[in-house]
């Protein structure tokens, strides 16, 4: 998955992406990240998300996947390569991802963002 599915993916209510850290296009809600996308450097391509803490083990495990680089404690998982799974698969756990968040924020923020 490149950059332009990526954002045309994403396209959710309030999702923001940014180019963050030189390399990186961090999608977030409300200022919360839930995606990263690396768009250069060695890293270029792997896509990086949150998981549910059950299945942050599961899909650490899975080949392909590895725990997110500075991110892993949070329940991150990389896909340095994301062609290595189905798309459907992959668009399912970013949007996974993105409801995780939006669940986390404050109820108010959550009501302000009510779609």
């Amino acid at each position: 998955m490149d950059e332009v599915e990526l954002r045309d993916l994403t396209r959710w209510p309030v999702v923001e992406a940014q180019l963050k850290w030189q390399d990186d296009l961090v999608f977030s809600v409300a200022g919360k990240m839930f995606c990263v996308l690396c768009v250069q450097g060695p890293q270029a391509g792997a896509i990086s998300f949150t998981a549910e803490d059950g299945r942050f083990l599961e899909l650490a495990g899975q080949p392909g996947f590895v725990p997110a680089p500075y991110l892993a404690l949070a329940r991150w998982v990389q896909l340095p390569v994301p062609s290595c799974i189905a798309s459907g698969e992959l668009r399912a756990l970013i949007r996974r991802s993105y409801e995780l968040v939006r669940a986390r924020l404050l109820k108010k923020v959550r009501h302000e963002l009510a779609d």
